[in-house]
């Protein structure tokens, strides 16, 4: 096992030391944030998943770094975008434009030395990345109250399908609890949205598509498939956006699923029970249901889907095995005749 020498090691350690120096601040509000918002708690997770993702690909990112060529004109754009980013966003006092600015500047340090190439190896772990940086407040809220609204009427609904009586105004649900003689007011509040389930389980989707993908079409889809936009024709790539994708439908319903079951509970029995145990475990119970509603999904696009054909879209590898099978077609009389027992034949004439 070769030893790395310090002519190796001084570039990765003054990329680190300059990293560490620009967005030293910035990380530790990103940490302060992940531990401190619920929202995004499962930023913790996604430094040591990506960190997992690099090591199981380190081979073919190896063999891939050899084999591609560095992009220095686009690579150094990316940078000084990335610290123009850094700026603007310090000055504007912008946490949201910061961080992303150190997505472009680890995006920028990955063309200058390796090329467009590695950075489409790595692109799930930029996505990751991305998805781990908290929105602006602006946006969650854009996002949060049309969720509240949904949630809440999904409750109304349920509570009528069951003869409760329930008046709903806006996310304030007013309904009568056991042994109440007054009406009682339920707020489905920003925590009960469903935003944090979403951006959670939009993650494990993007991690389980990631992990669950066809191996068939790994080397055509790092190649490209032949032209710039193959990968729009593999299998890989259609079955991971369809898994992404359902996960936005699946966060909202299962968490309308449990607003509407608090709802329930609230009138049969006590706002104390939809309060206390129930109000806890149901948001654990809501993280299981979604993610086998998504296992699901998978295994029903696995079920039915393209893995079981020749290669998906990228059919680079069916056509070479239907070419040899063609030239073992074309071989087989060829070798039967070579192979075949000669019989001897009588010619007049001949002593």
């Amino acid at each position: 096992m070769s030893v790395p020498s310090i002519r190796t090691l001084w570039k990765p350690a003054a990329i680190f030391a300059a990293i560490g120096f620009l967005y030293l601040s910035v990380l530790m509000k990103l940490g302060h944030d992940w531990w401190t918002d619920e929202n995004y708690s499962h930023g913790l997770l996604v430094p040591l998943i990506i960190g997992f993702i690099l090591w199981t690909e380190r081979a073919r990112l190896e063999r891939a770094s050899r084999e591609s060529r560095p992009s220095l004109i686009l690579g150094g754009a990316c940078l000084l975008l990335a610290v123009f980013a850094l700026w603007a966003g310090t000055a504007g006092a912008e946490l949201y434009v910061q961080r992303m600015s150190l997505v472009l500047l680890l995006a920028g340090i990955v063309i200058y030395f390796w090329g467009i190439r590695l950075l489409r190896l790595t692109f799930v772990s930029f996505v990751l990345l991305v998805l781990a940086i908290p929105i602006p407040a602006i946006i969650f809220n854009q996002i949060a109250f049309p969720l509240q609204l949904f949630a809440s009427r999904c409750a109304v609904w349920a509570m009528r399908v069951f003869d409760i009586p329930v008046l709903r105004q806006g996310n304030v649900i007013e309904l009568l609890p056991l042994g109440a003689r007054e009406t009682k007011k339920l707020e489905v509040v920003e925590a009960c949205s469903g935003i944090r389930s979403l951006m959670t389980l939009i993650t494990l989707a993007v991690v389980f598509a990631y992990f669950t993908r066809p191996k068939s079409n790994d080397k055509g889809s790092a190649s490209g498939g032949g032209s710039r936009f193959g990968f729009l024709r593999s299998w890989s790539f259609w079955r991971s956006l369809i898994l992404v994708s359902s996960a936005i439908p699946i966060a909202i319903l299962t968490n309308a699923a449990r607003v509407s079951g608090t709802g329930i509970l609230a009138h049969f029995y006590g706002l104390e029970v939809a309060d206390g145990f129930f109000h806890s475990f149901s948001g654990w119970v809501v993280y299981i249901v979604a993610f086998l509603l998504l296992f699901t999904v998978g295994w029903t696009l696995d079920r039915f889907g393209g893995r079981n054909s020749s290669g998906g879209g990228d059919d680079s590898g069916g056509r070479a095995v239907s070419t040899v099978k063609e030239e073992k077609k074309a071989q087989m009389p060829v070798a039967a005749a070579a192979t075949a027992p000669v019989k001897a034949v009588s010619v007049k004439g001949a002593e």
